[in-house]
């Protein structure tokens, strides 16, 4: 598979946004992870990003094989958190991040994890942040293997994630 190449979504990009999040969501149920089973996100919340230019799209072999909101502006919930931010810095967020399955196991959620930090860099920032549900193993381990440090726990979505910050 030819390196993955990254760039801001368009909302020529909401359908396939739209289906790989939810082809994410078939494989966390069958892997018994519960995160996204309760119909978030949703192409609303797709929607939204792209309006707020903060859709990304990760493209291999000229198709999209992924997407995530990066955004800057911070997370709400992350105030609350359980626990101690490494830092008081501002930060980068990704949030919904969906993987095509062709690419699970090829390097494409570190990558989408170095250009978000890349991303964060461009901008003067130096600490990114990311939440994901306690069942959901496979992205712990992306996370760890990736040098996020787990920081406590935040209620979002009505339910308990954990948290993880990298300093940049």
């Amino acid at each position: 598979m030819e390196p993955f190449t990254f760039r801001k979504a368009t909302e020529k990009d909401l359908q396939t946004a739209t289906a790989l999040i939810e082809q994410a969501k078939v494989f966390l149920r069958e892997n018994s992870v519960d995160q996204w089973q309760t119909g978030y996100p949703n192409e609303g919340a797709i929607a939204g990003d792209l309006q707020r230019g903060e859709g990304y799209v990760m493209e291999a072999e000229g198709q999209v094989r992924g997407y995530a909101c990066i955004c800057f502006t911070g997370e709400p919930c992350y105030n609350d958190l359980e626990g101690k931010w490494l830092s008081d810095l501002p930060y980068g967020v990704v949030h919904r991040m969906a993987i095509d399955d062709v690419c699970k196991g090829k390097g494409a959620a570190p990558a989408f994890f170095r250009f978000a930090e890349e991303l964060c860099k461009e901008r003067d920032i130096s600490s990114i942040r990311v939440d994901t549900d306690g069942d959901n193993r496979m992205m712990q381990r992306v996370l760890e293997k990736q040098g996020f440090t787990y920081c406590g726990t935040v209620c979002f979505d009505n339910s308990e994630k954990i948290a993880f910050e990298k300093l940049l």
